[in-house]
């Protein structure tokens, strides 16, 4: 009985954990249904949608968003569709490498090498990941400033 009792606690005490610091319920319907369908990296990256590429090698592809964020903005895509960062596995090193790499040359390109960049990936929802076919964020061309609320996080400390 007690034996039953504790798995029920524990199978409760999960629920709990996972509805306050999982998904919203509309946040992971709206992903089940991108996931469903190609993203819309994967037309860039096979030519259906034409765009203006800044960088290409055998792993990844880089384009300018649809709305830039700074200055200069690139998204480093990989060809291969991996739905979040969660999703890497070992066989996916090489490909997240070659990210990395693409920015460097990029920011080179662009010259703010020296004068400092960001690279940025979201990973799900609190980090408001919108398309489910991870990209690396490249931003750069002035002063960005923290990545999150300074105030927020010395109210929490």
């Amino acid at each position: 009985m007690q034996t039953t009792l504790k798995l029920l606690l524990s199978t409760i005490a999960l629920f709990i954990t996972l509805q306050l610091y999982g998904q919203s319920n509309e946040y992971a319907k709206q992903k089940e249904e991108k996931l469903s369908k190609p993203s819309p990296f994967e037309a860039i990256v096979n030519g259906s949608e034409k765009r203006e590429i800044f960088y290409e090698d055998k792993y990844v592809v880089a384009f300018k968003p649809l709305k830039d964020q700074a200055p200069l903005h690139f998204l480093i895509v990989p060809k291969k569709r991996i739905n979040t960062l969660n999703d890497v596995n070992k066989k996916d090193v090489k490909r997240l490498g070659h990210l990395f790499l693409a920015a460097a040359k990029l920011a080179k390109q662009f010259g703010v090498d020296e004068s400092g960049y960001r690279v940025a990936m979201n990973t799900n929802e609190d980090a408001g990941q919108s398309v489910f076919h991870i990209h690396l964020h490249l931003l750069g061309g002035k002063k960005l400033g923290p990545m999150t609320n300074q105030i927020q996080e010395e109210k929490e400390k």
